[in-house]
């Protein structure tokens, strides 16, 4: 788990629009990343 004010691991992921963004390519930039609970789940 990441500590809140610590810095990401490398990653990457596909946008809604398709296209493979990389944690790297968004360096310089403020990026708040949120994960929420699986959907129909009891969290």
């Amino acid at each position: 788990m990441v500590e809140i004010g610590k810095q990401a691991p490398a990653f990457s992921l596909y946008a809604d629009n398709g296209e493979k963004v990389s944690l790297k390519d968004l360096a310089g930039r403020k990026v708040i990343l949120y994960f929420y609970p699986k959907d129909a789940t009891p969290g």
